[in-house]
C-alpha cells in the first residue's frame, strides 16, 4: 500500500498468486454456475480481509485498487448469449460482488480501480452486477493499455458500438498503445488516455486520445 497524505490511498493487489483456477477451463463462457461459484477467488481469504481492513482504516479522499485484471463485467456476443473472460473478475463474480457490496455498505470514500494487463484502454462504471444498469454505481475503473506490445492497435475496434450497447458499463474503449495519466485533487480524479501515433518505428508522437473525470462523491465517468 502507498498513502499520499489525505488525498489517496493506493492498495496494490495480487490477483495471480493466491487465486483459484479459472472456471470453465479458462474459456470465454456465460456467467454459469461455475463462474458464479462462491469458492472462486482471485485474492484469497487473507488478502481479501486485508483489503477490507485497509479500506476501513483509510481516511483518504480517494481509495484506489491497483490490480491486474479488468473488474468491469464485459460480455461479448456469441450466438444467442453473452460470454465473459474467466481470467478476469467475471470469472470470480461472487467475490467481485462481495467487494463492491463492502464498498457500498461501508460507504468507502471514492473507490477507483486501476487496471493493466489487457493491452487496451477501457473506462468502466462498476455496479454490483454490471448486467443490471439500473443498479447504483459503486466505483469507477480506468484500464491502461500496453506501451508497445501488440503493434499500433486501433482507435475504434471493430464492433465497438455493439459492444458498448450490450455493456452500458463501458464508457470508453480503444486498442492503441500508450499510457494513462491520472491527475488527482480533493475534488476530482482525471484520467488522460495518452496514445502513440506509431510504435513500430522511431518518431511516433504522443497525444491525448480521450480524457475523463470523476467528481468526488459521484462514481460517474464524464468526458473532461
Amino acid at each position: 500500500r502507498a498513502s499520499f497524505g489525505s488525498l489517496a490511498e493506493l492498495l496494490i493487489l495480487d490477483t495471480r498468486q493466491y487465486r483459484t483456477d479459472q472456471p470453465n477451463d479458462d474459456r470465454k463462457s456465460p456467467l454459469n454456475a461455475a463462474a458464479l461459484a462462491p469458492e472462486n477467488s482471485l485474492l484469497g481469504t487473507r488478502q481479501r480481509n486485508w483489503l477490507y481492513q485497509s479500506l476501513l482504516d483509510s481516511t483518504s479522499t480517494w481509495n484506489v485498487l491497483a490490480q491486474q485484471v479488468m473488474m468491469g463485467m464485459v460480455g461479448f456476443p456469441k450466438e444467442s448469449e453473452q460470454v465473459y473472460s474467466m481470467d478476469q473478475w467475471p470469472g470470480y463474480a461472487h467475490e467481485r460482488r462481495r467487494i463492491l457490496e463492502f464498498m457500498e455498505t461501508r460507504k468507502i470514500s471514492n473507490p477507483i480501480v486501476l487496471t493493466g494487463d489487457i493491452h487496451s484502454n477501457w473506462a468502466n462504471e462498476l455496479r454490483l452486477d454490471d448486467r443490471q444498469p439500473e443498479l447504483t454505481r459503486v466505483a469507477t475503473e480506468f484500464v491502461c493499455t500496453s506501451l508497445s506490445s501488440g503493434g499500433n492497435g486501433s482507435d475504434k475496434p471493430k464492433g465497438l458500438d455493439a459492444l458498448q450497447s450490450a455493456n452500458p458499463c463501458i464508457k470508453f474503449h480503444n486498442r492503441e498503445r500508450g499510457y494513462t495519466l491520472c491527475t488527482v485533487t480533493p475534488e476530482t480524479w482525471k484520467s488522460d488516455y495518452k496514445v502513440v501515433s506509431d510504435v513500430l518505428k522511431p518518431g511516433g508522437k504522443t497525444f491525448t486520445r480521450a480524457s475523463f473525470v470523476v467528481e468526488t462523491g459521484k462514481p460517474i465517468i464524464q468526458p473532461a
